[in-house]
């Protein structure tokens, strides 16, 4: 019998560890190749790690709660081979050095350039997004990180590493903890995503704590508010031609493919189009300089059955067929509502779609998800009076309505442009040819 060693895979650019949330199995059970053995969960997203071999957990090395890092044991199996020579030394022949390239590093830290900091810190003290959130959330300053202690991979600060000098810092000696506020820069503010008040709890009242993931996403929409001045655009859309189209195909579409034919595919080609024609839409803002994007990947806002939100990315839409884009949006709807996503696919998007009609909603003010520059947010579908223009003249007939609504970043899109995007979405979908194929 030989020992296999079961790490926890890479996942994606920027994401270095995952905290374990609960195992599927308790050591003694056997599992079988591509099983999925334990669920984790990054900063970005909970996903299964499978194994990739069939055999016994004999040991679990990272219980729950505990942080792994990418390419750390986290279990071992017992499984049918020489004893000689362990299956994770083959893995680990296979598995890329944890430590992060230039260019990963690079990729890593561009958001977090952009994003609006209390404490700032020097390029030579290298630390994770979580990391750098919880230190600027503790106003904790680079004189003080400097002389933490990292337990991770090349003494890098850990979460834990952090935590704990958090939950010590005031059992500081009075001069360590003066000379360290001394050395924070003077515009150092509370943050605001900080409390600034206690928020009486009347008799009757129930307190909710928040769960992991609402706490990103509370933290993601106040540095987003505080990065971007938002502005958002709104304009009303006669899509009649869009829901004939599909009340044509959808039916003809799921026998033949066995997927469902929404209108979510319909909007994200009118918004690829409509950014190849006004491509400084398609951007980010790395301090003062602005980075044009090469590939058009639109995010998906997806409420989830518990109430929370996630943001899964169609990567190169540009370069999906209408039937292409379907399957995309359908796969990773299922996958995200069923705690089937990946990290990597909550990563890379440079522009995001929020259908609020699917709650019934006419229109809404979309928060710009960091580092992108703009979201559009799409109505409910209502039939309406209109005035119609004819070689006739003017007449009123019932059609099929929608409101748009365009929120964009003013530091880098002016009115214009953020106007004439939209429009030009307006354009595409209130002029969809009937005939088009799918």
């Amino acid at each position: 019998m030989a020992e296999y060693k079961l790490l926890l895979p890479s996942m994606g650019e920027g994401v270095m560890e995952a905290t374990i949330i609960t195992w599927l199995f308790n050591e003694g059970d056997n599992v079988k190749e591509d099983d999925s053995v334990v669920e984790i969960a990054t900063d970005k997203v909970d996903s299964d790690v499978p194994t990739p071999v069939s055999g016994k957990i004999v040991k679990i090395l990272k219980q729950k709660d505990e942080v792994a890092k990418v390419g750390e044991a986290i279990a071992i199996l017992e499984i049918e081979g020489e004893g000689g020579k362990t299956a994770s030394e083959e893995v680990k022949t296979e598995t890329p050095a944890s430590t992060p390239d230039t260019e990963t590093l690079k990729t890593i830290e561009e958001p977090l350039q952009a994003a609006p900091s209390n404490v700032e810190f020097s390029g030579d003290l290298y630390l994770s997004p979580l990391v750098k959130s919880i230190a600027q959330q503790e106003n904790i300053s680079e004189s003080e990180l400097k002389t933490i202690k990292g337990s991770g991979l090349e003494g890098r600060i850990t979460k834990e590493d952090i935590l704990a000098y958090v939950s010590n810092r005031g059992n500081q000696p009075a001069q360590q903890a003066v000379s360290a506020q001394a050395a924070a820069p003077a515009t150092t503010k509370t943050p605001a995503s900080a409390p600034v008040s206690t928020v009486p709890v009347a008799a009757g009242d129930e307190i909710i704590p928040m769960d992991r993931m609402r706490k990103i996403i509370a933290e993601n929409m106040v540095k987003a508010k505080q990065i971007a001045p938002h502005v958002t655009s709104f304009i009303e859309t006669d899509v009649t031609n869009v829901v004939k189209w599909r009340n044509k195909h959808k039916d003809i579409f799921e026998k033949r493919e066995g997927e469902k034919l929404t209108f979510m595919p319909i909007f994200v080609k009118a918004v690829v189009k409509a950014i190849q024609d006004f491509p400084m839409i398609n951007v980010s803002i790395n301090g003062e300089n602005i980075i044009k994007k090469k590939n058009i990947n639109i995010g998906m806002a997806t409420a989830l059955p518990d109430g929370n939100l996630i943001v899964p990315v169609i990567k190169n839409a540009d370069q999906l067929s209408l039937s292409g884009l379907a399957k995309a949006i359908n796969d990773l709807a299922y996958r995200a509502r069923n705690k089937k996503l990946r990290p990597e696919d909550t990563q890379g998007a440079t522009y995001t779609i929020s259908n609020v009609g699917s709650f019934g909603n006419l229109m809404g003010t979309p928060i710009i998800p960091q580092p992108q520059v703009a979201i559009l947010a799409i109505g409910a579908i209502v039939k309406k009076p209109a005035v119609l223009e004819t070689k006739d003249g003017d007449v009123i007939a019932i059609r099929q309505l929608m409101f748009m609504s365009h929120s964009y970043d003013h530091r880098v899109v002016d009115g214009s442009l953020g106007g004439m995007m939209l429009k030009h979405v307006h354009d595409y979908l209130q002029n969809w040819d009937l005939n088009t194929e799918i």
